[in-house]
């Protein structure tokens, strides 16, 4: 994971709110498609950058794929905002 991946991941409002969802729990990607109105490829997107950064984890059940919040990574995220104001 880098942490510039991370921050590109959490600079757009979709992901944000995306990641926000999964907050309550894991969701489909078409449960969380529906709160939405963009195009299947525009989300694919978004998820696509999600995973990349590792801020989610991704299950196959059957033919659905599960999104899970990774919060170890935004922990290490926000440590290592913090190691930098503490290097002042």
């Amino acid at each position: 994971m880098g942490i510039n991946a991370v921050f590109e991941a959490l600079s757009h409002p979709v992901r944000r709110e995306i990641l926000h969802l999964l907050r309550s729990g894991p969701m489909s990607a078409g449960a969380l498609a529906g709160h939405f109105a963009l195009s299947k490829p525009t989300l694919s997107v978004h998820f696509a950058k999600l995973r990349d950064a590792e801020l989610v984890v991704v299950e196959r059940q059957g033919t659905s794929l599960i999104y899970h919040l990774n919060t170890s990574i935004l922990e290490e995220a926000v440590s290592g905002l913090l190691s930098l104001k503490e290097a002042k």
